[in-house]
Order: structure tokens, then C-alpha cells, then sequence
């Protein structure tokens, strides 16, 4: 790592950038709240690469990341529901987004902790104790989290299946 920190920081963020848009993609089930989230993550990474860097730049940009999703959920819950509804997402959108719908609505009916967890586990591929880092929590914590929210995704595509199969 003999190279110009900004650049550094460049080459890593450009590495990164897509993961963590996917992972934001599946906290939030939306695209433009995601790309915000993982700006504002990279944003606080760049004013902190001196330090992280040798580090761990990844595991703070997911609690960033993770954070952000958790305050805008939040603050979503406080809003109040209009009349009109918002039009609907740009005509033309990819096969394999379409594929992952159902998997992105089932994630947004779980809470944010449980959505992390998931995302975190399955789709990140982080460790238990990662898992548990990025977040603050306990591995324990973590353990309950995770098997409570498969249990709910489990149960909601048997309602799925069901309701399919009439």
C-alpha cells in the first residue's frame, strides 16, 4: 500500500461501491435511498482514510450504511400517507431486477435489525461476529435476529405458495 492515500481511497471505493449499492438495494428496497446511503458512507470514509485504511475501511462503511437505513426507516414511519400514489418505478427496468422482487418486498416486512442481519449473513457473507461488530450488537443477538426473521420470510412465502397454489 505504497500509494497516494487519495488514490488509495479511489481504487478502494471503486471496488466496493457496487457491493455496497446491492446490500443498500436489499435494506432499503430502493434504489435512490440506497445510492444515497452508500454516498453518504463513502463520503465518511474518504474524511476518515488516514485512519481506516489500515483498518477496517469495509466494516464502517457497512454500519454507515446500515445506520443511515435504520434513520430513514424511521423517519418514513413518521410520515403520513397522501391521497395520490407516486409514479410508478421507470418503464424498462432489468430481468434480474424483476427476479429479486419478491425477496426485496418479504425483506422489507422484516425490521431493520432482522433485514441487516440477513443481508449482512447471506448476501455479504460476513461472519456471525462481523455481523454482531458492524452492528453493535452481540452474536447472540445476532443468532436470534437472524432465526426470527427466516422464520417470518419462511412463513410469508408459504402464504405466498398458498395463495398460488388456488
Amino acid at each position: 500500500m505504497g500509494e497516494d492515500p487519495e488514490r488509495e481511497f479511489e481504487a478502494w471505493a471503486r471496488s466496493r461501491q457496487r457491493g455496497f449499492l446491492r446490500s443498500a438495494i436489499l435494506l432499503t428496497g430502493e434504489q435512490t435511498s440506497a445510492e444515497d446511503l452508500v454516498q453518504d458512507a463513502l463520503l465518511k470514509v474518504a474524511d476518515r482514510w488516514s485512519r481506516l485504511r489500515h483498518e477496517a475501511p469495509d466494516a464502517y462503511a457497512r454500519r454507515v450504511i446500515y445506520n443511515g437505513a435504520v434513520s430513514r426507516w424511521r423517519r418514513r414511519r413518521r410520515e403520513t400517507p397522501t391521497a395520490e400514489l407516486p409514479d410508478a418505478g421507470a418503464p424498462g427496468r432489468s430481468e434480474a431486477w424483476l427476479a429479486g422482487a419478491d425477496v426485496r418486498a418479504a425483506l422489507q416486512g422484516l425490521t431493520p435489525r432482522q433485514r441487516a442481519v440477513l443481508v449482512l449473513r447471506y448476501y455479504d457473507d460476513l461472519s456471525e461476529q462481523q455481523i454482531a461488530d458492524t452492528l453493535g450488537v452481540s452474536t447472540g443477538t445476532v443468532k436470534s435476529q437472524a432465526h426470527v426473521a427466516l422464520r417470518r420470510l419462511r412463513e410469508e412465502f408459504d402464504v405466498m405458495t398458498a395463495e398460488e397454489a388456488r
